[in-house]
């Protein structure tokens, strides 16, 4: 193997502070973007949401990666036509290949400039290599308040969604009794 390729891996592989994978773009909310109520498409947010997830585990991983899944999404408030709406998303936790990643939706008033937040979601990205099999992630380092409790919780959410996926079983989800059975 090409010692360049190997050194490459290795520096790669260095542990990487959340602030490193933000990744932050504005959009405005155009007529083709929304229904017939003039409210931003769902499915238009979640394209958006999607795109700037993968700049961010991109950030992390610096490899290619692919949405694995959409753990959750919050439409809290509906976004009208001509918002002017950033999208901020940031790694929350890296496993072995793959990548929690928050997505904060804000509309920004457009008179005051004051910005509020009206959309969330949780991806699941998995770095992959040339052949499209998963490949390691570096380890992330949370510094924040919000991105420690955000760390924290990605453990227990992988449990949950690898028990209802059926690929773990729920006596083997530590996160998870700690929060439901007693010591």
């Amino acid at each position: 193997m090409d010692k360049w390729l190997v050194i490459n891996y290795f520096c790669n592989m260095k542990s990487r502070k959340a602030s490193e994978t933000l990744a932050i773009t504005t959009k405005i909310v155009l007529p083709n973007d929304t229904n017939t109520l003039g409210n931003l498409f769902g499915g238009q947010l979640l394209a958006w949401m999607d795109v700037i997830a993968s700049v961010s585990a991109h950030r992390h991983s610096k490899r290619v990666v692919v949405t694995a899944s959409v753990n959750n999404v919050s439409f809290q408030k509906p976004i009208k036509h001509a918002s002017i709406i950033t999208l901020e998303a940031k790694v929350s936790r890296a496993f072995t290949s793959s990548m929690e990643i928050f997505v904060d939706v804000f509309v920004e008033d457009q008179v005051t400039g004051h910005f509020e937040k009206s959309n969330e979601a949780i991806y699941t990205f998995v770095a992959v290599d040339q052949n499209g099999g998963p490949i390691q992630v570096p380890e992330l380092i949370p510094e924040t308040e919000q991105e420690k409790e955000r760390y924290e919780g990605a453990l227990r959410r992988k449990q949950l969604s690898l028990i209802l996926a059926g690929k773990m079983k729920p006596s083997e989800a530590t996160e998870l009794k700690k929060i439901f059975l007693e010591d």
